[in-house]
């Protein structure tokens, strides 16, 4: 929902009887945050000075010098289905206190805003267009615990093949068997549709969902494509509505990559191109796959920094679960048409000139869709400032499945990270191009690196239930 001034929407706050106004803002990490005002108090003040919150609290500032303010986004708004007063909500920009009213440097949303400005005024194109693809898994219920002397986890499914042996409808979803399943197998439809009718209202359209790999309640939801900063709000918003719907139908949703072991992980597939007035530049019918040289180039730049944008796309643990060879996660750095095993897949129905593009198939949920995006939109964009050739570096095109070749000329690809600390060094390494026009700057990249490195080490120091079943006799 856009409103165009103040007065705007002032008069859709009492013409639909709004109670409250909703601020939203994103912080480093991913999570979203809030603060509710009575609707009478949504006045000039707010957008003039913005509400002031506690930065430190939410990671932004250090305790000495936490005091920011938000200030509401008039083209980002919607209704919030899931409060039970009537709310509009607003996703916001963060600023630093004080009379110069600057934009926050670090908020990430502000951080993608600098990437479209640094697309555009590299005269390439001017607008980039993203469709993220978003696979989660619906339960009915969830229990984790870490203490002293106990670490497990344990999730529940109707869905789940374990059932098959229990008293009940022997309507279950086989191990990966559960791509496109009808009902009654697919218990998840209606929740699926309910979720689809939330973002409807939201303002976030629907293509389709339909039930995913996974056969325990993997889902998947997809949005058409949208401009870059717009496609990111739309990410933070979908996961909200799968979260609050399935709360509110007694169940959990979760966007965690590897969930259950032995069944398929979630990825967040980036489908992506760039536009230059209204011709889509990766677009050539005499090119590989229809794709044009810039097509190529910023294929080849993204694959070249693949690492480093992993550590921001894939940054949790639980990302290199997923990422592991055989299944169809990406372990590999090259492209290809169709091919789902390569990092960079060419839809073969993206064939017109409306409709070419890509997809970066490595990142996950965990990532900041707002970082995510701003990081491969940087590294494709060295590409094309390079000149770089894809075939020339090694990254294919490559048409074939590779787990079907010797190991010895699968090596011969270059790997992906496939851990989290791979894919922090290989940011440590290689992070120049994120600096390129001040869109990311050392100070974050360096936070970023400093508080990944710490959860990689809780993970890695807590003892596995696993090894205690595998050397607890020894």
């Amino acid at each position: 929902m856009i409103f165009r001034s103040l007065d705007d929407a002032q008069r859709y706050l009492r013409d639909h009887q709004i109670a409250m106004v909703d601020l939203k803002f994103c912080d480093i990490w991913g999570r979203w945050h809030h603060v509710t005002l009575p609707a009478g108090r949504f006045t000039r003040p707010v957008l003039d000075r913005g509400v002031g919150f506690d930065g430190s609290a939410v990671g932004f500032k250090p305790v000495k010098a936490g005091d920011m303010l938000l200030v509401p986004d008039l083209g980002a708004a919607f209704v919030d289905p899931f409060c039970e007063a009537p709310t509009l909500s607003f996703i916001c920009q963060t600023y630093e206190a004080g009379d110069t009213r600057e934009l926050f440097p670090y908020d990430p949303r502000n951080i993608a805003h600098r990437a479209e400005a640094f697309l555009a005024a590299g005269g390439v194109a001017d607008r980039s267009v993203w469709g993220p693809e978003f696979e989660f898994y619906l339960f009915d219920g969830v229990q984790f615990e870490n203490t002293v002397n106990a670490g497990s986890y344990r999730v529940e499914s109707s869905e789940g093949a374990w059932h098959g042996r229990e008293l009940g409808s022997g309507y279950h979803v086989p191990m990966h068997g559960g791509y496109h399943a009808v009902p009654p197998h697919d218990h998840l439809h209606d929740v699926r549709s309910a979720i689809a009718l939330h973002l409807a209202g939201m303002g976030v359209e629907v293509k389709y969902h339909h039930h995913e790999v996974g056969g325990p309640g993997q889902c998947e939801i997809e949005i058409p494509l949208l401009p870059l900063v717009a496609a990111a709000d739309a990410a933070m918003l979908v996961k909200y509505a799968v979260r609050m719907t399935a709360i509110r139908r007694g169940m959990t949703a979760t966007f965690l990559p590897k969930p259950l072991h032995g069944e398929a992980g979630s990825g967040m597939h980036y489908h992506q191109c760039l536009w230059r007035g209204d011709r889509n530049v990766f677009h050539d019918p005499a090119g590989y796959a229809h794709t044009s040289d810039i097509a190529r180039q910023f294929i080849a730049g993204l694959l070249l920094h693949g690492g480093a944008v992993m550590a921001l796309a894939n940054p949790s643990t639980n990302s290199y679960r997923r990422l592991v060879p055989g299944f169809e996660a990406p372990v590999s750095a090259f492209f290809s048409l169709g091919n789902r095993s390569a990092a960079i897949r060419i839809p073969k129905y993206a064939d017109r000139p409306e409709s070419t593009r890509f997809e970066f198939r490595p990142p996950d949920a965990t990532g900041n869709p707002y970082l995510s995006m701003a990081a491969q939109l940087m590294a494709g964009l060295d590409g094309v400032r390079l000149g770089l050739d894809p075939t020339a570096l090694g990254f294919g095109p490559v048409d074939e499945d590779i787990f079907a070749w010797p190991a010895a000329r699968r090596a011969e690809i270059q790997a992906l990270p496939t851990s989290l600390a791979r894919a922090l060094d290989a940011l440590e390494a290689d992070h120049d191009f994120l600096l390129r026009g001040e869109v990311f700057s050392t100070e974050l990249l360096e936070r970023w690196i400093a508080k990944k490195r710490q959860e990689e080490r809780d993970v890695l120091n807590r003892p596995h239930p696993y090894e205690v079943e595998l050397y607890y006799d020894l």
